[in-house]
C-alpha cells in the first residue's frame, strides 16, 4: 500500500521555533509509517497576487486550468500540497498576525483553487470530452487533512490573537479540514522551542493527530477536530467572534457561520442553526454560494459606457510625495 504523505511548511526563520515544531511533528509522522516532505516559504520565490483573476476568468470561460500566469516558486509549493494527503503548518506572529509571505501565499492560491470552482468546471468538461491534461489538476478533489500552529513572542495570547484565524486562508479554499490547532506564545521566554519540552511532546501528538485523521476508517472520524481546546465555532474552532450592527446576533469571522448568543452559567456560548453551519465558507455550501456570487453578480469590462471619462480626472491627479528630509530619515537612499 502507498504511504499516505504528510507536507510540513514552516513560514518561520531557518531553525527557528516554526521549523523545529513541523519538523517534531513530521518526524512522529514518519515514525507512524508517512511519507514525510517539508518546505521553508521563505526559501521560495513567490510573488504577490496583482488581482488580474486571469487564473479564475481562464478556468470558467475552459481556456485554461486555472493556473496563475506568473512563473515562479509558487508552482512547488502548489505541487507539493497536490500530492499531501496532509499538511502542517507553523507561522511566527507579525503585529498580531500571519507574516506578508504568508498572506502573499493565501492570495495566490485564492479562489483559483477554490474546490466549487474547480470541480465545477472539471465536471463540465469531463462532460464535454475536454481532455484531462486541459481541467482543473484531479487531485485537488483529495481529502486532506491540516494543523496550524502559530507562535508568538508575547507573553500573552491578545498580541498573537489573529495569526491562527489568519491561517485558515490557506486551508479553506482547498477544502482542507483543520484537525488540530496549536497557539504557542510566550515564546520569548525560550530561547528556541526545542528547549520546551512541553511544546515539543505537544507538536508530536500534532503528529500523532494528523495521522489518526487521515488513517481514519470514516469521514466523520477523519474530520474529527482533536485540538484541546473546543473554541466557540463548532466548524473552526475558533474564538474570533463579530457581532451583528444591531447586537442580535454574532458570527465566526474565520467561517462565516451567523448565530444568536446566551450567558450560560457564567460563560458565553453561541447558538447556531444547521443552515447557518451548512453556509460556513469552509463547508461546500457556503464556498458554493461564494463562487455561485462571482459568477452571477461580477460584472465584466464595459458594462459603464463613459468609464474612462469618469476616470480621468483620477488619471491626471499626480500630486506625488514629499521631498525626504535626509536629516530626519537616515534610511532614506541617497
Amino acid at each position: 500500500m502507498e504511504k499516505k504523505k504528510v507536507l510540513g511548511i514552516s513560514f518561520g526563520r531557518k531553525m527557528s521555533n516554526c521549523d523545529v515544531m513541523v519538523k517534531e511533528a513530521l518526524m512522529e509522522c514518519e515514525r507512524e509509517g508517512c511519507d514525510v516532505a517539508f518546505l521553508r516559504a521563505d526559501d521560495l520565490d513567490i510573488n504577490n497576487c496583482t488581482g488580474c483573476i486571469a487564473c479564475v476568468i481562464g478556468m470558467m470561460s475552459g481556456r485554461g486550468r486555472g493556473y496563475c500566469v506568473k512563473h515562479d516558486d509558487f508552482d512547488i509549493l502548489d505541487e507539493a500540497v497536490m500530492q499531501s494527503d496532509a499538511v502542517i503548518l507553523a507561522c511566527p506572529t507579525y503585529e498580531t498576525s500571519v507574516t506578508g509571505r504568508f498572506k502573499t501565499i493565501c492570495d495566490r492560491i485564492g479562489p483559483s483553487h477554490d474546490i466549487t470552482f474547480r470541480k465545477a468546471r472539471y465536471d463540465e468538461g469531463k462532460a464535454a470530452g475536454v481532455p484531462e491534461e486541459q481541467l482543473p489538476d484531479a487531485r485537488a478533489f483529495k481529502k486532506r487533512s491540516a494543523a496550524l500552529i502559530s507562535v508568538g513572542g508575547a507573553m500573552t495570547e491578545e498580541w498573537i490573537a489573529l495569526t491562527l484565524p489568519m491561517m485558515y486562508e490557506f486551508t479553506f479554499p482547498m477544502a482542507i479540514d483543520v484537525v488540530d490547532t496549536v497557539e504557542y506564545y510566550g515564546a520569548m521566554a525560550c530561547e528556541n522551542v526545542a528547549g520546551n519540552p512541553d511544546m515539543m511532546e505537544r507538536m508530536t501528538q500534532v503528529g500523532k493527530n494528523i495521522v489518526a485523521s487521515i488513517n481514519a476508517e470514516d469521514e466523520e472520524e477523519r474530520i474529527k477536530f482533536r485540538g484541546e481546546e473546543e473554541g466557540t465555532c463548532p466548524i473552526c474552532h475558533t474564538r474570533l467572534i463579530q457581532f451583528s450592527h444591531d447586537k442580535k446576533t454574532a458570527s465566526c469571522l474565520v467561517c462565516g457561520s451567523r448565530g444568536t448568543f446566551d450567558i450560560v452559567d457564567g460563560k458565553f456560548v453561541m447558538n447556531y442553526t444547521q443552515e447557518e453551519l451548512d453556509r460556513s465558507r469552509l463547508r461546500w455550501g457556503g464556498k458554493l454560494e461564494h463562487s455561485t456570487e462571482i459568477k452571477t453578480q461580477a460584472q465584466p469590462s464595459g458594462t459603464i459606457k463613459n468609464l474612462k471619462e469618469l476616470k480621468q480626472p483620477y488619471a491626471d491627479f499626480n500630486p506625488g510625495v514629499w521631498p525626504v528630509d535626509e536629516n530626519a530619515n537616515g534610511n532614506v537612499a541617497k
